[in-house]
């Protein structure tokens, strides 16, 4: 039988109509009748963060882009090694889901001190910021190749990627999430930042998730 489906609620914004709605007691997030994310799994997104905290000190400074339903940034509080945590979200009324519906998804995290959320887009933030970090996970489309947004394939372009390596530290390392695999890209962030590893999480349909991780190699810029 097929699940009812109800809208939670319904906005509209600069970018678009955005639909919070509950099915089979799961939220799904859509945007201009387009299906982005779901609570019901999460494992690729926890392991973006999960495989970026392996690379990294301590104490380490992560940037967190997308907030999502919350799996990357509950990930991220549920573990001790950063000590500060910036979550980049253009969506004003997304941070506010995570506040009340969608909070026990991202782990509470807003309530966490280490946790600062910025209502911003990720390109203009990351171009007015001179802020380094040890880790900065990307999960705000669903791939270099199939972006939310037109303007967001910027990200992963060549001065994207300069750019996101530019906010790195020294022997920092940027994580990305894809729907799918992006051949041309990972050769593009071998060339742009340093080494990559690629892994794979098997989903029920289709072809599987993939994470990238890219280290960073030259000077030090904190």
């Amino acid at each position: 039988m097929k699940q009812a489906v109800a809208v939670v609620d319904r906005v509209v914004t600069e970018r678009g109509e955005l639909v919070l709605r509950q099915c089979g007691g799961h939220f799904e997030i859509v945007s201009n009748g387009v299906f982005l994310m779901d609570t019901r799994a999460g494992a690729s997104e926890r392991l973006l963060v999960r495989k970026a905290l392996e690379l990294v000190r301590p104490g380490a400074r992560m940037l967190i882009g997308g907030l999502g339903v919350g799996f990357s940034l509950a990930e991220a509080t549920a573990s001790a090694v950063p000590a500060e945590i910036v979550v980049l979200e253009i969506e004003e009324t997304l941070i506010g889901w995570h506040r009340d519906r969608l909070a026990a998804y991202s782990g509470h995290a807003l309530h966490d001190a280490r946790v600062r959320i910025v209502n911003r887009d990720m390109l203009a933030w990351l171009r007015s910021t001179d802020e380094a970090f040890d880790a900065i996970c990307l999960d705000i489309d669903n791939g270099p190749d199939w972006t939310v947004f037109p303007g967001n394939a910027t990200l992963y372009d060549a001065d994207g990627t300069a750019l996101l390596r530019d906010r790195l530290a020294a022997d920092g390392v940027l994580a990305v999430w894809s729907a799918s695999a992006a051949p041309a890209y990972a050769e593009r962030l071998a060339e742009v930042i340093g080494p990559v590893t690629t892994h794979l999480v098997e989903v029920p349909r289709g072809e599987p998730d993939v994470v990238y991780l890219a280290r960073r190699t030259g000077p030090d810029r904190r």
